[in-house]
């Protein structure tokens, strides 16, 4: 199928931009889930795709508040807007020339990983809003609001293998400390789980203290703080406005916690907790890419091409 010249001019004009809004559109999904937690609208549509039986859209039901059901429909819309912004990444990344292929996959990840959220949303409903399954739902989109960081780093980069501007022991480092911001995500949704934010009234809890949970995911802040200072000192200049957002973003993130914690998790908060781990996400992945280059590929000059190209046919010809 042609495409018009305006829509690929449209595409590649505003490929950044793209980007940037699939960064915020997966990170701000998680927020919007969270709104349908705490207000109690999880099975404000208590069946998957529709809405209730018979309709994609809310109607008038006995057993579901119209609130609730706005909410969660509202938050099922959102995911087909972050599916759209998807798409036009993958298109605008198709069109491109050259066509790069770490673009590409990196766009089509964040396509698929919208399919993928939509099935596990779906899972979610029909189980019921099953603890763990919300677990899942939530970390799926932080790894997709990391890859989509990378989707946006990698429009200013060139295509050859990364190539660190750090040592290989702060290399590690790094990855440590994602593993311990993995950890930490997970242990924020544990608390979440056994808190008084079900999703629904009659959900059941996670049968462990909320107070021990707390604990565990304090603890692995600290953690995450201690080997972000570590950072600092090793960096030896690179990457220090990166460094220095992800520190302003942890250390916010931590207080807001505290405050959370300290006034019986209001509503309000937990949103805003989730907001700040969608931030502290996307400035870690940040300073990711920041200590690594990758320089553009040298093109292929179309005279040496045609040199060789001539060469071939001139031996061929020659065995003729």
């Amino acid at each position: 199928m042609t495409v018009p010249d305006w829509v690929v001019a449209f595409l590649l004009k505003f490929q950044r931009a793209f980007a940037v809004a699939v960064v915020v559109a997966q990170a701000g999904i998680a927020v919007t889930g969270s709104i349908v937690r705490v207000t109690g609208s999880g099975l404000g549509c208590p069946t998957w795709p529709e809405c209730v039986a018979g309709s994609l859209t809310p109607v008038e039901h006995p057993e579901v508040a119209p609130l609730h059901q706005w909410v969660e429909f509202g938050n099922r819309t959102l995911t087909g807007l972050v599916g759209v912004i998807a798409a036009l990444c993958v298109l605008a990344a198709w069109y491109s020339k050259p066509r790069r292929r770490r673009v590409v996959t990196l766009a089509v990840i964040q396509l698929v990983g919208v399919g993928v959220q939509a099935v596990v949303g779906g899972i979610t409903v029909l189980t019921g809003l099953l603890w763990w399954t919300v677990s899942v739902h939530f970390l799926i989109s932080m790894v997709l609001t990391w890859l989509a960081v990378l989707l946006l780093a990698s429009l200013r980069e060139g295509d050859a293998p990364a190539r660190p501007l750090i040592s290989a022991n702060v290399q590690r480092l790094q990855v440590v400390q994602a593993g311990v911001l993995g950890l930490l995500l997970l242990a924020g949704t544990f608390v979440t789980a056994a808190g008084p934010h079900a999703g629904d009234a009659s959900t059941p809890r996670l049968d462990v203290p909320v107070e021990t949970l707390s604990q565990l995911h304090a603890d692995l802040l600290f953690l995450f703080l201690g080997m972000l200072i570590a950072l600092g000192f090793v960096l030896h200049g690179h990457a220090r406005r990166p460094y220095a957002v992800l520190v302003a973003t942890v250390v916010a993130q931590g207080a807001l916690g505290m405050v959370q914690y300290w006034t019986g998790v209001p509503e309000v908060l937990v949103s805003l907790h989730v907001l700040g781990a969608g931030a502290v996400v996307i400035a870690t992945a940040n300073l990711w890419t920041a200590t690594r280059e990758r320089v553009a590929v040298p093109p292929v000059q179309r005279e040496d091409e045609g040199l060789r190209s001539q060469t071939a046919g001139n031996s061929v010809a020659s065995q003729v």
